[in-house]
């Protein structure tokens, strides 16, 4: 197959996904809406259309690691996403860049043309599915994909997403959602056609076997290179800044967490030298519980998972996150915010807890619940074990995406436009 993504080529969610089109042999094509190197992927062509302000971003090589190039993300962009302007900065983005993407839907048309793919698939609404809406001709079929938050956040609160979000989804010959909850909100909400193909699958494709592979080594390095005594309780949090995601309730569960259990170490990924992090950790008095870690790859996460007794992630919009699925393949309890998309992996008790993500006190109670209840993290550990094997195994899931390809592409010869 001839297969176009539009998508953000520094993402590993998308690389994820895309590397197991390139490796089976498949001509991959990439138009990516975030300047990126362009050997991001081995094997893919990629082409660069920046939009939503993407421009604005810088890319630093960093090497390779596996397959994929590592890119370090700095600029204008970074930083207003980061500092304390940050959510001001997202506003103005949600609302300019539907109108911005506008002038670049010729050069992304003429591209598509160019290129004559079997299939594109835009991987995420706002703004890759927006434009790919808007850019593809009627006589190629088009897959959208749906994101975690791309209905309950995006297009829920922001009228002109909104309504492009709809107009996306008429054209839309098939639907791939990573939650459930997402497909029957396509479904109710938002116009997308029920006889239409749709597939519910993992957005990067599941966990490979080689994110679970223990490594004693690293692992002990890691607890020296962060001062973490071998009988402390570790809890990470993987999130990073989102919008979405309520990091000062994490921080203001913190110092409850220590009056109980005072040798806790917090691990937080993607907040080294952010103010906003440091303000609340030097607020909170917990300067020598946490360890605020810059952006991590890959590969490091995995060992920060297997260190980690608890993931936490105080989020008011997901799907299924990535980090979850990580999580739960490496063994670290998850703590999760109550939200419906996560109740289709967690079963709270029993593989997992969730908690009220706007209470301090919630999140701190179900932190110290399992930090309490060895027996529970060993339980959840074994069941979560067998979900990830049965669900989110990345090469049966990928094969199944695969043959949903084939299904839309064969669907578009048998009824071209439907």
């Amino acid at each position: 197959m001839k297969l176009l993504f539009v998508a953000d080529a520094r993402s590993p969610i998308s690389l994820s996904w895309i590397e197991y089109f390139v490796e089976a042999g498949h001509d991959a094509h990439i138009i990516s809406t975030y300047p990126c190197p362009t050997d991001a992927l081995r094997g893919a062509t990629i082409h660069h259309v920046p939009i939503a302000f993407s421009w604005l971003s810088q890319i630093n090589h960093n090497g390779a690691t596996g397959n994929h190039t590592s890119a370090r993300r700095n600029g204008p962009l970074a930083s207003l996403r980061v500092g304390a302007l940050s959510g001001l900065s997202l506003t103005m983005r949600s609302w300019l860049s539907p109108v911005e993407l506008l002038r670049h839907v010729k050069k992304t048309h003429d591209l598509i043309t160019r290129i004559s793919p079997d299939v594109v698939h835009a991987m995420r609404i706002p703004f890759e599915g927006i434009l790919a809406s808007k850019s593809v001709p009627e006589s190629l079929p088009l897959i959208l994909s749906v994101w975690g938050n791309d209905f309950t956040l995006f297009a829920a609160q922001n009228p002109l997403i909104g309504r492009q979000t709809k107009s996306a989804l008429r054209r839309a010959n098939a639907l791939l959602c990573d939650c459930d909850r997402d497909l029957q909100l396509a479904f109710a909400d938002w116009g997308f056609q029920r006889e239409k193909p749709t597939a519910v699958l993992p957005a990067a494709g599941g966990i490979k076997a080689t994110f679970q592979k223990p490594d004693e080594e690293s692992e002990s390095l890691r607890r020296k290179q962060l001062k973490i005594n071998e009988s402390a309780p570790v809890v990470l949090n993987p999130r990073g800044f989102r919008q979405y995601v309520r990091n000062d309730v994490f921080f203001k569960a913190i110092p409850l967490v220590l009056n109980r259990q005072p040798e806790t170490v917090f691990l937080c990924t993607g907040m080294q030298k952010n103010p906003v992090a440091e303000k609340w950790v030097t607020r909170e008095s917990i300067g020598t519980s946490v360890r605020l870690l810059p952006l991590v790859d890959h590969d490091s996460m995995a060992t920060l998972f297997r260190i980690s007794n608890i993931a936490v992630s105080p989020s008011l919009h997901d799907g299924t996150p990535n980090s979850l699925l990580e999580a739960m393949a490496c063994g670290c309890f998850p703590v999760a915010g109550a939200i419906e998309s996560l109740k289709e992996w967690i079963v709270d008790g029993e593989n997992g807890l969730l908690c009220d993500p706007e209470s301090p006190e919630s999140l701190a109670s179900a932190i110290l619940r399992a930090i309490e209840d060895p027996g529970l993290q060993e339980r959840a550990a074994e069941i979560n074990q067998r979900v990830i094997s049965e669900r989110a195994e990345y090469n049966s899931i990928m094969q199944r995406a695969e043959q949903f390809y084939g299904r839309v592409i064969s669907r578009s010869h048998q009824a071209p436009g439907v």
